[in-house]
């Protein structure tokens, strides 16, 4: 099993967008409560970070049991896993999907069942509920996809859901939420409490910019996130990440960090637009990033973008996944692109 590698670092005058990233810096308020938070790195965590569930029940109108906080959305997805899952059992998701996924299926002793994407590299969730067996015990549904871009519709998941038996553990992996903009795609948040075998999680790396201390979250039925405490490493979530998760969903630093978020979606939606003016066939793009359909082309392209400054994820063979990020970086990344259609 190969090891996760970060993609490579951006010269010092270019532009990363390899790790769908938040480009701008913590807004003040977030920075402070860091800092101060920071004074204190001499005692342990409260290892159920109490607060920030408590913050997040009261929003999702849950009980604080309802939440489960973890150092992001990936190790919930590892702790979710480990507990559903024993050697033998089947994990089934789509593919290409969040590169994370066959890894950690892995490591709990579980098989991978890769159902491939769409035509339109989103889900196929007829194919996906075809896929499940006997042995399945967890499926896992990202939207919008990371790294295509392509959301779930909300249509879509409620008849995926009618066909999935109640004792199969979904997974609805919503690390980029905040930046959809289309009515029609699944909005997990709607879910809470419909399902007795759903759990959604959510992060605060991406729309609140907190990428660099891990904090992420889910939402779901008492039993099933009492099993997933029970795979979780003690003490994992630090204290800077839960005091920095609770600043950021104070009234004006939320507000600051969603105005930030819409204007990477609508750069997005530029620069989604320049390219297929460029005659790049760019999927959906409802997360903060767009995704190249390279194919073959993958490395070369990959290599042009770097050596004009641009660190894109390269996927060999599939595809390259590219980060909304500075303005700035949006000119660059379209001149190099139009001489490679």
């Amino acid at each position: 099993m190969p090891a996760y590698r970060q993609g490579r670092p951006a010269p010092a005058d270019g532009f990363k967008l390899s790790s769908n990233e938040n480009p701008w810096p913590p807004v003040d308020g977030v920075a402070q409560a860091i800092a101060a938070a920071a004074l204190e790195v001499n005692r342990y965590p409260d290892a159920t970070a109490l607060v920030l569930r408590e913050r997040l029940a009261e929003r999702y109108g849950v009980s604080p049991d309802g939440v489960l906080v973890g150092a992001g959305s990936v190790s919930l997805l590892a702790q979710f896993i480990l507990a559903a899952c024993a050697p033998g059992d089947e994990v089934v998701y789509s593919w290409r999907s969040f590169e994370a996924y066959p890894g950690l299926v892995t490591v709990a002793g579980a098989t991978s069942v890769q159902v491939p994407n769409r035509a339109d590299h989103g889900h196929d969730l007829d194919a996906m509920a075809d896929a499940i067996t006997d042995r399945t015990r967890v499926v896992i549904v990202c939207s919008p996809n990371n790294p295509t871009g392509v959301p779930v519709t909300a249509a879509e998941f409620e008849r995926f859901m009618e066909r999935v038996p109640a004792d199969r553990l979904v997974l609805l992996d919503e690390a980029y939420a905040e930046f959809v903009r289309d009515d029609a795609s699944v909005d997990g948040s709607t879910l809470i409490g419909r399902y007795p075998n759903l759990v959604v999680l959510r992060t605060f790396s991406k729309a609140y910019g907190l990428a660099g201390v891990r904090v992420g979250y889910a939402i779901g039925p008492v039993p099933i996130l009492d099993a997933a405490r029970s795979t979780a490493i003690p003490l994992g979530v630090t204290a800077v990440a839960t005091a920095g998760a609770i600043a950021a969903l104070e009234d004006a630093n939320e507000a600051e960090l969603l105005r930030r978020v819409d204007v990477l979606a609508d750069r997005r939606e530029a620069l989604r637009e320049a390219l297929i003016a460029q005659g790049w066939e760019i999927p959906a793009a409802q997360g903060n990033f767009v995704w190249l359909p390279t194919g073959d082309r993958t490395v070369e392209v990959a290599e042009r973008l770097f050596e004009a400054g641009v660190v894109a994820r390269a996927f060999p063979g599939d595809g390259i996944r590219v980060s909304v990020g500075e303005e700035e970086s949006v000119e660059v990344l379209l001149s190099v692109l139009e001489g490679l259609v």
